[in-house]
């Protein structure tokens, strides 16, 4: 794969470029945004899509087969190693759409949804419109890594109102892979104190060298349910398609019921089946190729900010494509630094407040691109701010 062949995503209806003025007030940016990549699919889902849009019918698609259940299962056990069962798994059209029901199927109306802070945007969302409670359960920041703060995690499951705890692993925007205790201890205060467990585990793929994703599933097969999707990996968000694996049966019965008897969501994406399919049947190789990659642009913009802008120091990253980058250096507020990446340098990058906990002093660099386009992106957040 060339990782570093430039494709012109603009006129596709794209988010991150043809539709930045949305979030940034005006056209023309750079943009460094939304969590997908500027990679090419691999060509072996390009040439299965390719070969099913030859066939000119694209009538209702069945999920619910041995087919795509044995990629998954063969995903997770060649990857990393766990074992699954096929009945566990579910199909859903997205990851946000399993997590919102499977918070409205484990808690009542008014009551507490506990998360680590900073945290995906998409989940405050959820949870407040699920007419549930945010609370926060902030990491602990020190030397540029996030550790998790125990005793008021433990506070805050130990309340009866606070029935779920919605955890990223490995966790968006921090890029950290929680460990092998970090996890046992997650599982005993949910087993506790009765709280069921949904993981995000959306950006296991994508890791830095040396580091290993435990699935959730390895610790727990009670009271838990992990949402994830192939999208994030081989970067097709846009063909709609994830799967919740849930090994407790009348969990995904109720889910099933949801699903398909209230949402009308029975049938799924053909290309988007396809494309999952395929990629975990095929494309081992190719993410090992994309984790090299990242990991060299993650350098690379390491040792530039360390050269040309000292005062801004990234977060140390162990997984995904998102770069977390601490301004607290420049002593300037994020507002400002929004106003001259935006105006002067035309650069759109993430402001880190959306993410809430300590995220206001950070913004999120999406470096999944080639490093033709992150160098130009450094560049322009160095004439940004460092210009008089």
């Amino acid at each position: 794969m060339n990782f570093n062949e430039t494709l012109d995503r603009r006129g596709t209806y794209c988010t991150q470029w043809d539709f930045v003025k949305d979030r940034f007030g005006t056209d023309n940016l750079l943009p460094f945004t939304i969590s997908d990549t500027d990679f090419a699919l691999p060509d072996e889902v390009t040439h299965a899509l390719n070969k099913r849009l030859s066939h000119p019918v694209f009538g209702y698609t069945r999920w619910n087969h041995t087919a795509f259940k044995e990629a998954v299962v063969g995903w997770y056990r060649e990857r990393m190693q766990t074992d699954i069962q096929p009945d566990w798994l579910m199909y859903s059209p997205s990851v946000i759409y399993s997590v919102s029901k499977l918070i409205e199927l484990h808690s009542d109306e008014g009551q507490g949804v506990v998360m680590q802070t900073p945290a995906y945007d998409a989940f405050f969302k959820t949870v407040i419109g699920q007419n549930r409670r945010v609370v926060d359960n902030p990491l602990i920041y020190h030397n540029q890594t996030y550790t998790i703060d125990f005793a008021d995690l433990e506070e805050k499951l130990s309340q009866p109102e606070n029935r779920i705890l919605l955890l990223c692993s490995p966790h968006n925007p921090t890029g950290r892979v929680w460990r092998e205790d970090e996890l046992q201890r997650i599982v005993e205060l949910c087993l506790t104190y009765h709280v069921f467990l949904i993981a995000d585990e959306i950006h296991m793929d994508v890791l830095r060298k040396g580091q290993t994703h435990l699935p959730i599933l390895k610790m727990m097969t009670e009271h838990v349910a992990l949402v994830s999707s192939g999208s994030k990996t081989f970067n097709f968000p846009g063909l709609i398609f994830s799967y919740v694996i849930c090994p407790d049966e009348h969990v995904r019965d109720k889910f099933s019921l949801i699903l398909k008897n209230r949402d009308g969501l029975s049938s799924t994406s053909t290309l988007g089946m396809i494309a999952t399919m395929t990629a975990y049947n095929e494309c081992g190789y190719w993410v090992d190729e994309l984790n090299s990659y990242i990991d060299g642009n993650i350098a690379f913009a390491a040792d530039y900010l360390k050269q040309y802008l000292p005062d801004i120091r990234p977060v140390h990253s162990e997984a995904t494509y998102l770069m977390w980058l601490d301004t607290a250096g420049c002593a300037v507020p994020m507002a400002d630094i929004q106003e001259k990446l935006i105006n002067k340098g035309g650069v759109a990058i993430m402001d880190g407040s959306i993410y809430g906990g300590n995220g206001s002093q950070f913004l999120r660099l999406n470096v999944g691109c080639p490093q033709s386009k992150l160098q130009d992106g450094l560049e322009r957040m160095k004439q940004s701010l460092t210009a008089k």
